[in-house]
C-alpha cells in the first residue's frame, strides 16, 4: 500500500517511517511536487488535521493522512496548543518558540504539559481519526541535540530524558505521534488483510 502523508516536515515523515511495516509505503508533499502551504485555519488540532487531509483529497484525489500536533501547557491554559508551530510568530522558529515558552513559565512551579497528535486518514472515501497523547514536564533549560520543535524542553513522564536526548526509535516508545501512528498502522494492517 502506498499512501500520502500530507507533510513537508522531513522530521515528522522520518519518525513515522520508522513505525510502518514494509507493506505500507508513504510519500510526502515533496513527492507530488506540492510547494504551497496547505491551509491550517482551524482553532483545534483535530480540525487542522482534517483540513489538511480534506485539502489533499479534494485537490489530488489520492488516499492520504495528515497530522496536527500541539503542546498544551497547564499553567498557560493549554497554550501554545494549535499555535505551537508559530507560537512566537510566523517565522516558525523552534528556538523562538522554546524561548517564549520558557519566558512565560519562568515564575510558574506547575510545569506540567502534554503533547497531543491527531491523525486524519482519508481512505477509500472514508475519514478515520487517531489520537495520541503523552504527558510530561517542561524543563527550565534545553537538553539534547536530536528531534525538533519543543523536544529539547519536554521530558515525558517516567522517562528522565527529553525527546531531544533520544534517538528516533527511543522517542517512538513514548511519543504522541507514535501513539497515534501505531493506532493508524493497526487499522491499515487490518484493512490489507
Amino acid at each position: 500500500m502506498k499512501i500520502l502523508f500530507a507533510t513537508a516536515n522531513i522530521n515528522k515523515s522520518n519518525e513515522i517511517k520508522h513505525l510502518l511495516p514494509e507493506e505500507i509505503e508513504i510519500i510526502t508533499l515533496k513527492d507530488i511536487d506540492l510547494k504551497e502551504d496547505i491551509p491550517e485555519t482551524s482553532d483545534t488540532i483535530r480540525g487542522n488535521a482534517l483540513q489538511k487531509a480534506n485539502y489533499i483529497k479534494a485537490h489530488f484525489n489520492i488516499d492520504c493522512f495528515a497530522d496536527d500536533t500541539g503542546l498544551e501547557i497547564t499553567a498557560l491554559n493549554g497554550e501554545p496548543g494549535v499555535y505551537s508551530a508559530r507560537y512566537a510568530g510566523f517565522q516558525r522558529s523552534d528556538e523562538d518558540n522554546m524561548t517564549l515558552v520558557l519566558e512565560k513559565l519562568e515564575s510558574h512551579t506547575d510545569r506540567s504539559a502534554r503533547f497531543k497528535t491527531v491523525i486524519a486518514l482519508k481512505l477509500n472515501g472514508t475519514t478515520h481519526e487517531f489520537e495520541g497523547i503523552v504527558n510530561g514536564t517542561i524543563l527550565r533549560e534545553k537538553r539534547g541535540e536530536n528531534g525538533f520543535g519543543y523536544d529539547p524542553i519536554f521530558e515525558p513522564e517516567n522517562c528522565g530524558n527529553t525527546f531531544a536526548e533520544m534517538s528516533i526509535d527511543e522517542k517512538n516508545k513514548y511519543s504522541h505521534r507514535a501513539r497515534a501512528t501505531t493506532k493508524m498502522v493497526t487499522f491499515l494492517t487490518k484493512s490489507l488483510q
